[in-house]
């Protein structure tokens, strides 16, 4: 499908790829650089506790590997576990990328599961959302919550599939489906992706788009799994949009037809 007639738009910005990738975990920013091409990305997820941009003078910058002038940032606030944290390390983001208002809030309730802190969340939204941000939010795949994401003014709700970094898949399909059905803004399944069937069934769910990290980052062929992913993202997009046939549960339906067979005699 040529991609200019299907846009995918978020908040004021407009792209050709729903395939959202993150850039940590990998061997090197040499690696990094070559599994985001290899994917067809056009947005990349950074953390600002994590990755230099620029913070650290006498280290390898990201930047240099990933220029933004070729890709769309999006910095998050990944390791932060109370709003404060986060809108302190959102506006950190936005200084070092000389004004870039569009960000990924991420408030985590627990070390183990990462499991986001809903609470923490919604006070972040709301603060980050009144100073100009344009917020694509990781939450819980709880359709309260979404819609409380959305009418604050968050620009995506993003649930998560699995536990960040499980690669379990898409566990509970019937809730995704039920914040699609709710949301006016897309919705972009997060977290737990493992392989490229994962990203597919996301799409075919109806989400506008799918972010991963680990799920390449920690291939046995990094490159290789960025090309499947690239695929897949546009394969269940495409077959969404194409209507699947409705199940026939309990009566096959024959592929060829049964009337005008060789040697059947006329009624």
């Amino acid at each position: 499908m040529n991609s200019n007639l299907d846009p995918f738009t978020l908040g004021s910005r407009t792209f050709s790829s729903r395939l959202l990738v993150g850039t940590g975990k990998y061997e090197s920013f040499e690696q990094t650089q070559q599994a985001i091409q290899a994917s067809g990305a056009e947005i990349v997820t950074i953390a600002i506790r994590r990755t230099n941009i620029g913070q650290n003078q006498n280290e390898e910058n990201l930047l240099k590997f990933l220029p933004p002038n070729h890709y769309t940032y999006l910095p998050n606030s990944a390791g932060c576990y109370n709003a404060k944290d986060a809108l302190r390390t959102l506006r950190l983001g936005r200084e070092l990328l000389d004004g870039h208002n569009l960000c990924k809030l991420e408030v985590l309730g627990d070390p183990k599961t990462l499991y986001p802190d809903m609470e923490e969340t919604l006070i972040a939204a709301k603060e980050l959302v009144k100073d100009n941000f344009e917020v694509m939010v990781y939450c819980s795949d709880d359709p309260i919550y979404a819609k409380k994401l959305e009418d604050i003014g968050c620009i995506a709700i993003m649930p998560l599939a699995s536990l960040i970094g499980s690669g379990m898949g898409v566990l509970n399909p019937w809730n995704i489906q039920l914040i699609r059905a709710a949301s006016q803004i897309p919705v972009i399944v997060d977290a737990g992706v493992g392989t490229a069937s994962d990203a597919s069934i996301a799409m075919e769910l109806g989400c506008e788009g799918v972010l991963m990290n680990t799920a390449i980052a920690r291939a046995n062929k990094p490159i290789m799994m960025a090309q499947a992913m690239n695929l897949a993202v546009k394969s269940g997009r495409l077959a969404y949009l194409s209507g699947r046939m409705p199940p026939q549960f309990y009566q096959a339906s024959p592929s060829s037809p049964m009337t005008g067979l060789i040697g059947q005699q006329a009624a």
